[in-house]
């Protein structure tokens, strides 16, 4: 069974979705198996924690902000990084999500691994507190509920610069309603 969910793509809140754990955020799919579930990384929930203050042999390589990103409400404790690697080679310590050609350059980071190995080759790197999981089935059904729009991603979403205008700019550059959609107040009732 095809659900059109896949590694690369991007989840979207529908303003629907009053999770305050996903409320207007976008979510990058990194892992998917229709069996196993799906994995994810909330890209913008920066945080007040500076990098070098939990990863400082990593603070330095970080594209700003500088700051450890909220990845999800699960396993905050643990550290995961996605970096933006040029040409085709997979060096040690990097590990590509095999995603859309818009991300294809886009992969896992060791955070075990030294950061000499990497320094060289990134073009970026973003540090994640916890991830976003879904059960096998879960994501499929909630897409169908509404709660997300599953839309394409570019790699400059991963390390956007103003982490706070990504929600509506992934949404405005998606043409017709969704676009519309992007215009939508934090609170409708104060429209």
């Amino acid at each position: 069974m095809e659900d059109g969910i896949r590694v690369g793509l991007l989840l979207v809140a529908t303003p629907q979705l009053e999770d305050p754990n996903f409320k207007r955020s976008v979510v990058l799919l990194v892992e998917h198996d229709a069996e196993g579930g799906t994995l994810g990384v909330v890209l913008n929930r920066p945080t007040e924690v500076p990098v070098d203050r939990v990863l400082p042999p990593w603070a330095e390589l970080v594209t700003g902000p500088s700051v450890v990103f909220q990845g999800g409400p699960v396993a905050l404790d643990n550290a995961l990084a996605l970096a933006r690697l040029p040409g085709e080679d997979e060096p040690l310590g990097w590990r590509a999500l095999d995603g859309g050609s818009e991300v294809a350059r886009v992969g896992l980071v060791d955070l075990d691994a030294p950061p000499a190995l990497l320094a060289p080759e990134l073009l970026q790197l973003r540090v994640f507190a916890g991830y976003a999981g879904w059960s096998a089935g879960q994501l499929h059904s909630e897409i169908e509920e509404g709660a997300w729009y599953l839309v394409p991603a570019e790699a400059g979403d991963v390390f956007a610069g103003d982490p706070d205008r990504l929600w509506q700019e992934v949404l405005r550059r998606q043409g017709g309603d969704l676009a519309f959609v992007s215009t939508f107040p934090d609170d409708p009732t104060l429209n």
